[in-house]
């Protein structure tokens, strides 16, 4: 499960840098199931060919995430969020029994939101 949501994380965000041939047996293989014997077969090239552009297609994909970095922005900026409403949603303000506590976690909601926009 975790290569396939790493695959899918590189298609969503350097798809579109792939050639159309590229992105349709990419997407045919990984997300709708089909056989490199089925592709072959409807593209008319052989299984090693499909088997030598998926390997391509995850090196080009892998390049572009090793130049950018947006699948590690983004998961790390997600993380930043769901820590955020952590923080700010387990108590209701108003029902704080302790305002240092909720001071403590302004602080660490500050200290996020600023690495994040320091990420951006």
């Amino acid at each position: 499960m975790e290569e396939f949501v790493e695959k899918s994380y590189l298609y969503d965000f350097y798809g579109e840098l792939l050639t159309e041939h590229q992105r349709r047996i990419y997407t045919e293989i990984n997300f709708d199931d089909y056989s490199p014997a089925e592709v072959a077969r409807d593209e008319g090239i052989s299984r090693q060919g499909v088997h030598d552009l998926m390997k391509r297609c995850d090196r080009i994909l892998e390049d572009y995430e090793k130049r950018l970095h947006l699948v590690e922005k983004f998961l790390k900026i997600r993380d930043s969020v769901r820590e955020i409403q952590k923080l700010t949603g387990s108590e209701n303000p108003e029902e704080a029994a302790d305002i240092e506590e909720m001071r403590h976690r302004m602080k660490q909601v500050r200290e996020i939101s600023s690495s994040i926009l320091q990420d951006l």
